[in-house]
């Protein structure tokens, strides 16, 4: 059984309480027919994933709508949707015709607002979502991030870092978006200054399947060899991303570490000194109890 995110007394009646609306939620709940109702155009979320809205259409379908959907006044006697879209539209797919919903006061920059704080607080948005709804309210609505930070609740710090993903190439945008690439990836992308060097680093990193601690191994080595010569593209591909890692454990291990990779054999080598300094290693690696059976 799907279950909505949230718990208390609901975000629906944490946004009423944010913009100070008067009445209690119960007091202003009533019913509209799905088809006077259409998503807001401006809605942060892009992707709604087919499969979890099965999922939450089958429990709509057994329960009902259990959490209202918050709208406002639109267009042509529509009400446009501001917090509730994934909610409509598993109604839609249960074969609902009527809908509970609490409407709302709200100009665009206000529903701007009251959407994008919905999806941060059920964690709805990928990151590129995310930057793009802070972009929109910045451009468009004329505000600070400072200002933005105010009313979404994250520091400026978050939001700064979290636009600075839009800076990255349309391909590599495109890779996030097609969830070949993480956002982890694409923020350790962001340490490169070359764009033709960061196209050439996501393609590797999809083609060779890199984690991102490999991607953030390669770029502090190309970071390193740049300080000297900028790289060709051709050269980059060639970095030994494995190389990188072997010098950052031996210097966190303070002994010689090597990776060994041969066809479908694949190995590490730790240098030890003697028994007693082995024991230590081996107590590193699986605990100190190992040696009290």
């Amino acid at each position: 059984m799907a279950k909505e995110k949230g718990s208390g007394r609901g975000l629906d009646a944490i946004f009423i309480d944010n913009y100070e609306i008067e009445e209690s939620s119960s007091d202003r709940i009533t019913t509209l027919r799905l088809s006077e109702i259409e998503p807001e155009p401006t809605q942060p979320r892009s992707i709604f994933e087919h499969e979890p809205l099965e999922e939450l259409a089958s429990s709509i379908a057994t329960h009902g709508l259990l959490q209202p959907i918050i709208v406002r006044n639109g267009k042509n006697g529509y009400y446009r949707i501001v917090a509730g879209e994934r909610r409509w539209r598993a109604s839609k797919m249960a074969g609902l015709a009527e809908v509970p919903v609490i409407i709302i006061e709200a100009d665009d920059r206000k529903a701007a607002e009251l959407s994008l704080i919905e999806n941060l607080q059920r964690e709805n948005l990928n990151a590129l979502e995310e930057a793009e709804a802070y972009k929109a309210l910045i451009d468009e609505y004329d505000l600070t991030q400072e200002e933005v930070s105010s009313r979404i609740g994250k520091s400026r710090s978050a939001i700064s870092n979290t636009m600075r993903l839009l800076n990255l190439p349309e391909s590599v945008l495109q890779l996030i978006k097609e969830k070949k690439l993480t956002a982890g990836h694409a923020r350790a992308l962001l340490a490169l200054n070359d764009s033709e060097l960061i196209c050439t680093i996501a393609e590797k990193a999809v083609a060779k399947a890199l984690s991102v601690r490999q991607v953030e191994a390669l770029v502090d080595s190309l970071s390193e060899k740049t300080k000297k010569t900028t790289p060709s593209t051709s050269a980059v591909i060639e970095v030994d991303y494995v190389a990188e890692l072997e010098k950052r454990v031996t210097e966190q291990m303070g002994r010689l570490f090597k990776i060994r990779s041969k066809g479908k054999c694949k190995k590490i080598e730790i240098e030890y000194s003697d028994e007693r300094d082995l024991e230590n290693i081996i107590k590193k690696l699986c605990g100190n109890t190992f040696f009290e059976d």
